[in-house]
């Protein structure tokens, strides 16, 4: 069972900064892509910002500029770094990987990331 471990969260003031990090039970390099996703009470979960294994990056608009997404290989792990947090950015983040064995995108647990003064 693939199984993917969030951390990193927590309570920031506007124009703080944290990076959430994100632990696969199989090896990195056996998803084709990995993302953080976010959800906001009330809304839908949106993509924030995806890497693929080739490299490539994706992210929202809303973000861009602020966040970027980084892989360790030597630590197994994903990254999403955010500076100039906003209060809009207050929500459960998702650490998401599309594994190669089945094609299934897995889920971690979430993560909050509130940003209040």
């Amino acid at each position: 069972q693939v199984q993917l471990v969030e951390s990193g969260g927590g309570l920031v003031q506007p124009g703080g900064s944290l990076r959430l990090s994100c632990a696969p039970s199989r090896t990195i390099f056996s998803f084709y892509a990995m993302g953080w996703y976010r959800q906001a009470p009330g809304k839908q979960r949106e993509l924030v910002a995806a890497a693929t294994s080739g490299g490539s990056t994706n992210y929202a608009d809303s973000v861009k500029g602020r966040f970027t997404i980084s892989r360790d290989n030597a630590k197994n792990t994903v990254y999403l770094q955010m500076n100039s947090l906003k209060p809009e950015d207050t929500a459960v983040y998702y650490c998401n990987g599309r594994y190669y064995g089945d094609g299934t995108g897995y889920w971690g647990q979430g993560t909050q990331v509130t940003v209040s003064s």
